[in-house]
Order: structure tokens, then C-alpha cells, then sequence
């Protein structure tokens, strides 16, 4: 048993398919799937259930799987640890970050990352699904929003601030809210992941206040909601950096301007802090440094 019949074992786990792990991996398929079967010969048992159409792991294959990332964990760490002192950023930056948050920052973030390191590869995943960071083989994910317990370490990147929005016409044709409590006259645009709101939150100062929510339309996509506010159909709650194009425009006005809704915290999360690869650790820093830059590289984008 070898160090890289256990990667590519963990490669097949991770790709779900002999056909993508060799892809990967850059080798042949057949010789792929030898190198399985003549592990599972030399352990004695089956680690892998194969069909023509789907790939999953059993019982004793799931054991087998823990023990194997932690080999290859430990091996990386070691490598990491010798890579610690090294300053110059190498090799490709895996990372995924959710859809929204790809359009308005990560993509700035790694063009300026390629830019300032011309012999980095990135490879991206942006994706409204959750990404098991270590179990997919990332290097970090960017994250919105309150982070659930868990091992992987973190660092707060900066936040997202939002605000409330209209369209001009609409205002002019239904006048604006006084205050809060006058949203729910209005028809509500609103975003929200798969568990719906039930109300917003709006501070001024000491004071706030909750804005119950039947909402004329719901969407997971802020630029949906945005579209939406655009087109006249009533009041939305966006992020700034999705509004101030339109805002600048002259195509949204703000609502209640002086009620802020609360703001929501980005993170960057990643494996293990202790050895952090340059590689890594320069994306952070440069996330860091452009999201709170007065002449930020993030600007805003009309979609």
C-alpha cells in the first residue's frame, strides 16, 4: 500500500466517479481503477460499491476513508509546516464561495490575487450549495453570515451592509413609508435562504424595530429582488453593494435611510489555522486589504 494509491483512493471518494478522479489526478481511468481493486486484494475487503451508474462507499470502505484522510491530513500538514517559512505563494488556490458574493467581491479578489502572484492557478467554485471544505478538497471558502459551530478555523474578512430601496416612479406613485411601521402598507421584495423570513430588523440608533413580512415576492437571488425593484413592483431590502449602481443612477431611491437593517459578517474558512499554506494566507490578507481599502478593488456592479 502506497502513499498514492491512498490519494487516489480519497480522489475517487471525493470525485464520486473513476472517470473524474483520473481526470484529475491525470492519468488513465483503467490504471485508476487497478490501483482500487488491487488495494481492496491487499486489505482484504471491499471498500468501494460499484454499479454502472453510481459510485459509494461501504461500511468498512467509510472506516477505511476517516483513516485515509488523516493520513493524507498529516501528510499536508508536514508539508505545510516546511512551506511555512516560505513567503512566495505556489501551486493552485481551491476555493467556493457562494453566487452572490462570486459576482460582487470574490471575483475581484482573484483577479487581483493573479495579478499580484502571476504563478498562482485559482480554481473557483461558485456554487449556492454548502461545500464540505475539507471533505471536497478546498482551501478556504468565503462565507456570509453567521458561521455554524465546527472545526475549521476562520477570520472575519469584513461585513456586508444593507439598506432598504425603491424604485423612483414607485415612490412617486405610492409615496414613501414615514416609518417602519408603514412598510407593511407596501408591497415587500425580499431575500432570504431557504428558510423564509419572518420579519426585518431595522435599527436607529437605540431603536428597533421588526417589520413583519408577507412578502409580494421572495428569492434566494439578491439580484432577482434587485430586478424586481427596479421593474416598480414595491420595497426591497438589498445589499449596498448591489444597490448604489442603481442608487447612483438615479433608478433606486432610498427608504427610510436612516432605519438600518443589521449587517452580516464574511468569513473566510479554512482547515486549520496552525499551518496555513502561503498560498492561502495570501488570499486572505488580500481580501482583507481590498474589503477595507477607501479605494477598494471591490466596486460596485450593475448586473
Amino acid at each position: 500500500m502506497d502513499f498514492s494509491t491512498l490519494q487516489a483512493f480519497a480522489k475517487v471518494v471525493q470525485t464520486g466517479s473513476f472517470t473524474r478522479a483520473a481526470e484529475a489526478l491525470h492519468t488513465h481511468k483503467a490504471h485508476l481503477s487497478r490501483s482500487i481493486s488491487q488495494l481492496e486484494a491487499e486489505l482484504g475487503a471491499r471498500l468501494l460499491e460499484r454499479t454502472t451508474r453510481s459510485l459509494s462507499l461501504t461500511e468498512v470502505g467509510r472506516e477505511f476513508h476517516e483513516h485515509v484522510l488523516g493520513i493524507l491530513g498529516a501528510v499536508e500538514q508536514a508539508e505545510l509546516a516546511v512551506q511555512h517559512t516560505q513567503a512566495e505563494p505556489r501551486g493552485t488556490l481551491r476555493l467556493t464561495c457562494g453566487v452572490e458574493w462570486g459576482m460582487l467581491a470574490v471575483s475581484e479578489w482573484i483577479s487581483e490575487y493573479l495579478r499580484r502572484y502571476p504563478q498562482m492557478k485559482v480554481d473557483a467554485e461558485v456554487t449556492a450549495r454548502v461545500v464540505d471544505v475539507v471533505h471536497e478538497g478546498f482551501d478556504l471558502a468565503i462565507r456570509v453570515g453567521a458561521l455554524p459551530d465546527s472545526s475549521l478555523a476562520a477570520r472575519r474578512l469584513g461585513d456586508v451592509h444593507y439598506g432598504l430601496y425603491a424604485a423612483k416612479a414607485y415612490l412617486k406613485a405610492h409615496g414613501h413609508p414615514a416609518s417602519p411601521a408603514n412598510l407593511s402598507e407596501h408591497p415587500l421584495l425580499v431575500f432570504s435562504g431557504r428558510q423564509p423570513l419572518s420579519h426585518w430588523t431595522l435599527s436607529r440608533g437605540a431603536d428597533t424595530q421588526e417589520v413583519p413580512l408577507t412578502p409580494t415576492l421572495r428569492a434566494t437571488n439578491s439580484f432577482v429582488v434587485r430586478d424586481a425593484a427596479l421593474n416598480g413592483l414595491g420595497i426591497a431590502l438589498l445589499p449596498r453593494l448591489i444597490a448604489d449602481p442603481a442608487l447612483a443612477q438615479g433608478l433606486l431611491v432610498g427608504v427610510l435611510p436612516e432605519w438600518t437593517p443589521p449587517s452580516m459578517p464574511i468569513h473566510a474558512v479554512f482547515a486549520s489555522a496552525r499551518y496555513l499554506a502561503p498560498k492561502v494566507r495570501a488570499f486572505i490578507d488580500l481580501a482583507v486589504a481590498l474589503q477595507h481599502s477607501p479605494q477598494a478593488a471591490i466596486k460596485p456592479k450593475s448586473r
